[in-house]
């Protein structure tokens, strides 16, 4: 090896030789330096720990008095050396240690101007590299363990089975799904909010071929349109004015090799819908700030609860990328459609309250029937809430009665006449402001305490009048 002075850094020559030599001296591996007359100039507490000698005693010793296998005078003395990389040695009955036979080398000559200056050489112990490699496959294994658990679990919980419902119609929209698992096309699921978009998504996802690769969600409604760009496509580093200096990947690349799950696309902006339909046709994205291309090998699996076709009339949304994504469509009914599941729910939802609560609360049929007599604008999540609330406020151990408060009702009974949306976000305020103290006033941990998105805990903070502190905007 040509040594080229002076060497490119930062640091003074004695700085630099302190680095080093804290580099070389809390290394697991041996090192040795030799001279070009063959002795020792250095060894590393490592390799003389190995040998069982002091090495203050080794320096100035040739290096075939300890280690008589040795190569290093070669190598320090042969400008022309080749250097050579894991090789295999021979131990010496010098160097017997714990049975160990053999050791891995690294050797190379240093040279200044085609003269020989010193033969450097870096030892790794087999049993050391073995113990190490047999701790990594342990880690890869465990790790493989929990991964291949992770998935069976997540196929479990997201499972076409456990999607509640006896209906035709929502023995149809099972029917398709369970048609898009042997293909990567593209699927839009279409409906009313609160029908079970998502779980859809996530039942394809982890019963189809790409479930040991990440599903990602995206919600299109919840980021800024300035920032959907580069949530969706990454950027580099510098980009723009807050970005990381390290640069971030997008969406596309994160689900590489798995599915991208765009929620709420009906409301992505125009200018985005037509740089969406280019990576869609071509496989790849560019970060914002750079030029270079990535290929990315992603199923997309969009949902929406508009009128995609109408928006597509209005000039609201890009007719080709319709087209694009709505290669299997897969429409789920609201469930004032399909009012034979009603019970299916109510007995989940309620079966699921027990089990985590360790009772036995029942409902009656007068309740039932009058969950029956709604029509369910929030769909399934409402039902929910209502099922939650009314085994909150019940008495005993018998829901009797239920209340139902539509969006935008006014109800009065312990509520001064306020709105439940009022109330809703008073009670959001809340909980805002204490996790903006408890963090004082971080909105990335905040945001991540809550499992929200910092963007979307920003917006919320917008809405209700908070500042970073938690007290209100004045």
């Amino acid at each position: 090896m040509e040594y080229t002075h002076p060497i490119p850094t930062t640091l003074s020559p004695e700085d630099l030789l302190e680095a080093f030599y804290g580099c070389l001296e809390s290394s697991d591996d041996g090192f040795l330096v030799v001279d070009r007359n063959g002795n020792i100039a250095y060894i590393n507490k490592a390799y003389a720990d190995y040998l069982n000698r002091d090495p203050r005693s080794l320096l100035g010793v040739p290096v075939e008095t300890v280690i008589d296998t040795s190569k290093m005078r070669e190598a320090a003395q042969n400008p022309y050396y080749e250097a050579e990389h894991n090789v295999i040695h021979r131990a010496s009955l010098k160097q017997y240690r714990d049975g160990e036979r053999h050791v891995i080398v690294n050797r190379s000559n240093v040279s200044l101007n085609g003269k020989p200056v010193a033969g450097v050489g870096q030892v790794k112990f087999v049993r050391e590299t073995l113990r190490l490699s047999s701790s990594l496959n342990d880690i890869y294994d465990e790790l493989s363990y929990y991964k291949d658990e992770l998935i069976r679990l997540s196929a479990e919980r997201y499972s076409f089975q456990n999607i509640l419902g006896h209906s035709q119609k929502i023995l149809a929209a099972k029917n398709t799904a369970l048609r898009t698992l042997n293909n990567d096309f593209p699927v839009l699921i279409q409906g009313e909010t609160g029908t079970g978009k998502e779980v859809f998504a996530n039942a394809i996802h982890y019963a189809g071929k790409r479930k040991g690769k990440p599903l990602i969600h995206v919600n299109c409604a919840a980021i800024p349109s300035e920032l959907l760009e580069s949530e969706l496509f990454g950027y580099d580093a510098g980009a723009f004015t807050g970005a990381s200096r390290y640069g971030k990947k997008g969406k596309f690349e994160l689900a590489d090799g798995g599915t991208l799950f765009l929620d709420e696309i009906g409301d992505m902006p125009l200018p985005m819908q037509a740089k969406l339909l280019r990576v869609l046709q071509q496989g790849e994205v560019e970060h914002v700030g750079g030029t270079k291309t990535i290929p990315v090998d992603v199923r997309i699996i969009a949902a929406t609860n508009q009128n995609l076709p109408l928006a597509v009339k209005e000039k609201r949304f890009r007719e080709d990328l319709y087209y694009r994504l709505n290669v299997i469509p897969l429409y789920l009914p609201p469930l004032r459609q399909r009012m034979e599941d009603l019970d299916d729910y109510i007995d989940a939802f309620l079966e699921n309250l027990n089990r985590d609560n360790h009772t036995a609360v029942r409902i009656t049929p007068s309740a039932r029937s009058k969950l029956a007599r709604y029509q369910w604008p929030g769909n399934i999540r409402e039902l929910q809430n209502v099922i939650s609330r009314s085994y909150a406020m019940r008495k005993g151990n018998i829901i009797s009665s239920v209340r139902l408060f539509p969006a935008g009702h006014t109800f009065s009974e312990g509520t001064g006449g306020r709105s439940l949306e009022s109330l809703m976000c008073e009670s959001e305020r809340e909980i805002l402001r204490e996790a903006l103290r408890r963090n004082s006033g971080n909105i990335s941990r905040s945001a991540e305490e809550l499992g929200i998105h910092r963007v979307t805990f920003y917006k919320k903070m917008e809405k209700l009048g908070l500042s970073r502190s938690g007290d209100k905007k004045k």
